[in-house]
């Protein structure tokens, strides 16, 4: 049975310790995950975070909610939100954080748990909302994978094995895959 978008919000709100979603139009709660994608997704919000001016962009994780068309509504391991979009829900604590625009950067960790459904439910949606860098990786095979969109909508994917990775998306930004998953 499908769920109003107002049933979700309210869900969501009455619910902090859930982490729920919305898969066209049907909840779907984020389950717990393992230690090495807590690893990841924490230590790259601090990477990401100490790189970033804070006047310009805000690191959040495993938090932010990206909707397309009403009816889908992620939650990414870290999404990279321009300040000027979060501004608006500031001060404002019966409001869900949730984005329509795209974001330059929006990150998911494989897990056993979601692995599959990341890949083949959420970065469809990702592409479908143009967020400009989507970036999947994985802790186990130790990559990252990298989907840029083109000028004429299109992705690029790139899969690194290791090194430094620019988040060509975001000033100035590198992350360091080998420190990433020392």
């Amino acid at each position: 049975m499908a769920v109003s978008v107002e049933t979700f919000q309210r869900l969501a709100l009455e619910d902090p310790e859930g982490k729920w979603e919305l898969h066209r139009g049907r909840l779907r709660e984020k389950p717990a995950m393992t230690w090495e994608h807590t690893d990841v997704i924490s230590y790259l919000g601090y990477l990401l975070t100490h790189q970033l001016d804070r006047n310009a962009f805000r690191v959040h994780i495993d938090g932010s909610r990206l909707r397309r068309e009403g009816v889908t509504t992620y939650i990414p391991d870290v999404a990279v939100v321009p300040a000027a979009l979060s501004a608006p829900l500031r001060g404002q604590p019966n409001r869900l954080e949730i984005y329509d625009a795209p974001l330059p950067l929006v990150v998911d960790v494989w897990s056993p748990s979601t692995g599959d459904y990341d890949l083949d439910a959420k970065l469809p949606e990702y592409r479908a909302r143009g967020d400009l860098e989507i970036w999947c990786i994985h802790p186990y095979e130790r990559t990252l994978t990298a989907w840029r969109r083109q000028p004429d909508g299109s992705y690029l994917e790139t899969v690194y094995h290791g090194g430094p990775v620019a988040a060509v998306s975001l000033p100035n930004v590198t992350i360091d895959l080998d420190i990433l998953f020392a």
